[in-house]
């Protein structure tokens, strides 16, 4: 009997994870197509963006990993179309034929139609993205300290991040903590206003998705820590260095992160049909795509609501995408030998998320309690550090963090391309601005 191709489209959480589950799978060839030739941990893009973690410590080639898997086999691209009664699909240079496909495309940044916003706000969901903060903001530091301009100055002064989940309570507990501990050493020219933090949400509280404690708690530790912290404020427009609100109210700033929600890709080749809110791909208890034939779709690109615990489906989590991963791969092999699938069943061992040194909150499962503070800290410190794939860059992480802990520093403070002038959203910022990272043996990643 032929071997069966299996294609995974995006190397993410859930298609890495299948990938690396199957390697060595007798009768199993795959290969896996990302728009990147590495694959990166979401969760720690906002410590690349503050200064604390390098790219290499988070990122790692996709065939570095694949390295002596023989049945792995990784294609560099961009989807350009999916031939489902062909079973193809179309890459820029190559169509790849397969048996099984799989699509583990993620999400996108979700701006809600709101066009300046999608224009000159900056998001933060790729390496890309974070080395663009990262380099933006050190280089409005730098504006700063030989500005005379006092409005100029008063705009430069306020950091706004809209969207107070995971992401936003993190990213302003980070930048907090440079602001706090860092600058002051750094910048001794700076006077003592320069980093005002906002944190804004359309939400009622902080952490919508966790417990009240663990709302609670965040909150207080956010605003003992400097950050203002304004809820129940939505979004309208960003335009003129201020950023709108829907009741007239604005604040004025030449920095917007936007951490605000998220959406999934639209693909050639599936119809509206397929797709519910968030444009999440419909699946099946088995994660096969509705109204499609040995397509499958995992993690955050689908929505599964034969599952009792989660009827409008799970949570969009790296979590859930590495279990369906896992999953999806004894599914398969099982498949080409003739046995049953499983269902998936999502094993829900709680939410966590961290604020600052020593300041974080869990909602376990089981047993089912929240916990704070310090005992939480290490919790998510641990917890992160098993989650990224390789035993580099779980050493160079944890070499950052005990380097940035007893040394009260980060050390990723090199401005990395030249960034174009931009006094106002108007002037945005090209991608071209930023040359291509390169790690140790001239990996490009």
């Amino acid at each position: 009997m032929e071997d069966k191709n299996i294609v995974i489209i995006g190397g993410g959480f859930a298609g890495i994870n299948l990938a690396m589950d199957l390697a060595g799978a007798e009768g199993i060839n795959v290969t896996l197509v990302d728009k990147n030739n590495y694959n990166h941990f979401t969760p720690l893009l906002y410590q690349l963006a503050a200064g604390f973690l390098d790219v290499s410590s988070i990122s790692i080639p996709f065939r570095t990993l694949f390295k002596g898997k023989k049945n792995l086999h990784f294609r560099m691209g961009e989807l350009e179309k999916i031939i489902p009664e062909e079973r193809k699909v179309v890459l820029p240079a190559e169509t790849i034929s397969y048996d099984y496909l799989v699509i583990a495309t993620g999400t996108k940044p979700n701006y809600f139609g709101m066009e300046n916003i999608q224009k000159y706000a900056l998001p933060m969901k790729s390496i890309d993205d974070a080395v663009r903060l990262r380099n933006f903001l050190l280089s409005e530091t730098e504006k700063y300290i030989q500005s005379d301009d006092e409005v100029e100055k008063r705009k430069m002064r306020n950091i706004v991040i809209a969207g107070a989940g995971p992401s936003g309570v993190e990213l302003a507990g980070i930048l907090s903590e440079v602001r706090n501990q860092i600058l002051e050493d750094i910048y001794p020219e700076l006077d003592e206003d320069r980093m005002n933090i906002y944190l804004v949400d359309a939400a009622s509280s902080v952490l919508p998705p966790m417990a009240e404690k663990s709302q609670k708690y965040a909150r207080k530790c956010l605003e003992d820590m400097g950050v203002h912290v304004q809820l129940e404020k939505m979004v309208s427009d960003y335009k003129e260095d201020k950023v709108e609100f829907k009741d007239g109210s604005f604040i004025e700033t030449k920095t917007l992160i936007w951490a605000a929600g998220v959406t999934g890709f639209r693909l050639d080749g599936f119809p509206d049909d397929c797709y519910q809110k968030g444009n999440r791909l419909k699946v099946n208890e088995y994660n096969e795509v509705a109204g499609t034939e040995n397509i499958y779709a995992i993690g955050d690109s689908c929505i599964m609501t034969s599952d009792p615990n989660f009827q409008k489906g799970h949570p969009q989590l790296a979590s859930v995408a590495k279990q369906q991963g896992e999953a999806m791969a004894k599914n398969f092999m099982a498949l080409v030998k003739g046995q049953k699938q499983e269902p998936f069943k999502y094993k829900d061992k709680g939410t966590m998320a961290i604020i600052g040194r020593n300041r974080a909150v869990a909602d376990l499962t089981f047993p089912e309690k929240t916990i704070t503070g310090w005992t939480a800290w290490v919790a998510w410190i641990t917890v992160h550090l098993f989650l990224l794939l390789s035993y580099r860059n779980q050493v160079r992480t944890m070499w950052n963090w005990a380097n940035s802990f007893f040394s009260d520093g980060h050390s990723q403070g090199i401005l990395v391309g030249q960034l174009p002038k931009r006094s106002s959203p108007e002037d945005k910022m090209n991608e071209n601005d930023f040359p291509l990272i390169k790690s140790e043996k001239n990996e490009t990643i």
